[in-house]
């Protein structure tokens, strides 16, 4: 399959996220000087009229969806309704115009947590829909599950070229820090540093540090979607990851020596650990030729070194 042309007008919705914006710098990277981008305030997705507008007027070649709304346990539980109605009208919206102006392909962004909590380990693109999904996070997952659903629907019925890839638990340069809305292991870096930085003794995880998790740096996900961009075409969704897991105890032990962090560890066992194990498998995309970059250790060392520079308000010094 030809490769895209470094000149295609390529529109990354999202491109202020983790993901999205992880995927401008790849493209930049990989020579792609066209790229269509526009913030929230630029262009509401949530807006019907003005996503039509927006695509009848730029003419777009491909489109990576990355635009969503997201968030850890704690915000998926405080908000269900806004990120199932905000998933759905935004995925709707954008999937809808790309077909009718156009475009020539559409890489929508899931995530795998649209897989059943008790999935057998390592998690196929089969398993979907085949249990029941994880209760913390069901509203956000049943609102991807659509997405992978309408992209199979447009490919059946009008032959639209759209995609699905479905990442595993991101992180990196770029991730939400905000303790009641992020993910693990922005949360455990920051209260990593904040921890080091005050002096304390002891630093609170939640749950019982037994979950399992399989961890992929978003640059290595942005890297994967340009290279499924051009040799990927099938409706079936296809799964994106290290193909290995991590366990949250060792998890944060790797992050607290990594910040500097001295202290003991608490497990918070009032807190929900989610789904007991989460790994991937990764066999289709690997045997198309792709594989990860990044290795763990060496990816939160960049993550927290970013967060230092960007986001923590107090230094260690």
């Amino acid at each position: 399959m030809a490769k895209i042309d470094r000149a295609a007008r390529i529109f990354v919705a999202g491109h202020l996220g983790l993901v999205g914006s992880a995927i401008v710098r790849a493209l930049e990277r990989s020579g792609f000087r066209n790229l269509i981008l526009r913030s929230r305030k630029e262009l509401e997705l949530t807006d019907q009229k003005a996503v039509d507008s927006f695509f009848d007027m730029e003419r777009l070649d491909y489109v990576y969806l990355a635009a969503a709304r997201v968030g850890g346990i704690h915000a998926n539980n405080t908000f269900p309704a806004e990120f199932l109605y905000q998933n759905l009208t935004i995925q709707n919206h954008v999937i809808d115009a790309a077909y009718r102006h156009g475009v020539k392909k559409l890489a929508f962004l899931g995530s795998s947590c649209i897989y059943p909590k008790l999935a057998k380990q390592p998690i196929l693109e089969d398993s979907l829909l085949t249990g029941p999904l994880e209760p913390t996070n069901e509203a956000y997952a049943i609102a991807k599950i659509a997405g992978v659903k309408l992209c199979e629907a447009y490919k059946q019925q009008y032959g639209f070229n759209a995609i699905s890839i479905m990442p595993t638990n991101l992180y990196g340069l770029g991730d939400n820090f905000d303790l009641e809305t992020s993910h693990v292991v922005p949360a455990l870096i920051r209260k990593a540093h904040e921890a080091k930085v005050s002096g304390l003794k002891r630093l609170s995880v939640w749950g019982t540090g037994t979950p399992l998790r399989e961890l992929l740096h978003v640059d290595d996900l942005a890297h994967a979607c340009i290279f499924l961009m051009d040799v990927y075409s099938s409706s079936t969704p296809i799964n994106v990851g290290c193909g290995e897991d991590i366990s949250i105890q060792d998890l944060a032990m790797t992050i607290a020596d990594v910040v500097g962090f001295k202290g003991e560890l608490e497990y918070d066992h009032g807190r929900p650990d989610g789904t007991p194990k989460k790994v991937l498998d990764v066999s289709r995309l690997f045997n198309l030729g792709w594989q990860p970059r990044i290795k763990l250790r060496d990816g939160l060392a960049q993550t927290y070194n970013w967060y230092c520079e960007n986001g923590g308000a107090l230094s260690a010094d």
